[in-house]
């Protein structure tokens, strides 16, 4: 099984246009997503995934390898399932799709949502998880949570608080899906022509058309907790983190 890192990188966000090349810690913040990714021992070989002409020079300029892909797509996993179709994947290659907007993620969990697939080749599609430690984050609609059997595999995905609690029942161990997901190469590419369900549509979660579907997610915990860059408030508490030139050190994520 060889294991391949997408980034999908698209130009155009929504709430931040351009994000992927804003400047931290004078480097682009796709630059320090690629450098992270690239220390995790699991990957065989990683890709930034896009469909802009900016980004797909910026990364070949520190050194990267990109990939030209469709502007049409609706969603990073759409890019990526281009991708490792251009890349050549096999069915059972394992593709982690890496988010480009998380500048202080850990490689260490690359390889914690790579493990389970190493010993189990039925698991197909994975996703990572860290306990959530306040009400903020618990209430937080941007904050996806997490609701996980006693096998390890995702119940339901949603931006609501779940579980609910009664009053006076023990409090449950609250959970946030965080960074990278996986897939084997062919279920990749079967997801990404599956019709969107209504609950993947009510809570605008892609994870829940697998789940609709019929397909199990497996979950694994991870030590480690990361930000998001979706607001010109997150850039700029990232860039507190770093400080100075480009030749910084990398900030630990946690």
């Amino acid at each position: 099984m060889k294991v391949y890192g997408i980034i999908p990188a698209r130009y155009g966000s929504t709430r931040l246009p351009g994000k992927v090349l804003a400047d931290i810690g004078g480097k682009p913040m796709i630059q320090h997503v690629y450098e992270r990714a690239s220390r995790s021992s699991s990957l065989d070989r990683l890709t930034v995934a896009t469909d802009d002409d900016r980004v797909y020079e910026k990364v070949l300029d520190f050194g990267g390898e990109a990939v030209k892909t469709s502007p049409h797509h609706p969603s990073g996993t759409d890019r990526a399932a281009e991708a490792v179709q251009v890349l050549g994947a096999k069915e059972e290659d394992l593709i982690v799709n890496i988010q480009g907007d998380q500048p202080l993620f850990e490689p260490g969990m690359v390889d914690e949502i790579v493990g389970p697939f190493r010993k189990d080749p039925d698991i197909r599609m994975g996703a990572l998880v860290h306990p959530i430690r306040s009400r903020e984050e618990l209430l937080n609609p941007s904050v996806v949570k997490v609701v996980v059997d006693k096998l390890g595999f995702a119940i339901y995905f949603s931006r609501s608080p779940l579980p609910y609690v009664i009053p006076s029942s023990p409090t449950p161990r609250y959970y946030k899906h965080i960074g990278p997901y996986a897939y084997r190469t062919g279920f990749l590419i079967q997801f990404t022509k599956i019709q969107r369900g209504p609950l993947e549509q009510a809570e605008s979660l892609e994870q829940l058309r697998a789940l609709e579907n019929g397909y199990r997610v497996r979950i694994v915990e991870t030590q480690y907790d990361s930000q998001e860059v979706d607001t010109p408030e997150d850039l700029e508490q990232v860039r507190k983190r770093f400080g100075g030139a480009g030749s910084t050190p990398l900030p630990a994520a946690s």
